[in-house]
């Protein structure tokens, strides 16, 4: 309570770590299912842990999501609250990602905090950067293009590495 009272902008840096969180939860837990989702769904394979497997899904997760998220909002925190905007746009923008899957696939594990966590909270924290001019636009478009660049990487590797692998 105390953050939320007394700087905001960093409650909705840190907030964005803990809706990833959930995310996370329902992408690898309940229901879970993500990496069988992804192989059959999305990469087409008749393998559950094929070719994009746990430890695969991991070491994606951890740098991303438990390393470069509360990084960020302690430097956001510590030396210029921009340096954590990114982490809003990725939210968003991955978020994005599970609900143009539902258009295809239908549920997805990760689908529902998407669409009623991750999209929300994101861009309410934008926009309030936004609107009470925090960030100057162009550290707005620097976490913009980040936040691009790190879901540009993730697809990236899903269907430039991943993809070709299925026979």
């Amino acid at each position: 309570m105390y953050l939320l009272k007394s700087d905001y902008a960093v409650f909705l840096i840190w907030l964005q770590f803990a809706v990833y969180l959930l995310h996370q939860f329902e992408e690898y837990i309940l229901p879970g299912g993500f990496v069988k989702f992804f192989n059959n769904k999305v990469l087409q394979s008749d393998k559950d842990n094929y070719p994009l497997d746990d430890r695969a899904s991991f070491w994606i997760n951890i740098p991303i999501i438990f390393i470069a998220f509360p990084l960020s909002a302690i430097l956001a925190s510590c030396i210029d609250i921009s340096i954590g905007i990114w982490t809003a746009y990725f939210s968003v923008i991955n978020a994005l990602s599970h609900v143009v899957m539902f258009f295809k696939h239908r549920y997805n594990p990760g689908f529902f905090v998407s669409l009623f966590l991750n999209i929300p909270v994101g861009t309410y924290t934008v926009f309030y950067f936004d609107d009470h001019g925090i960030i100057s636009t162009n550290a707005q478009l620097v976490g913009l293009m980040i936040g691009v660049l790190t879901q540009a990487a993730v697809m990236i590797y899903g269907f430039k590495v991943l993809k070709p692998k299925v026979k």
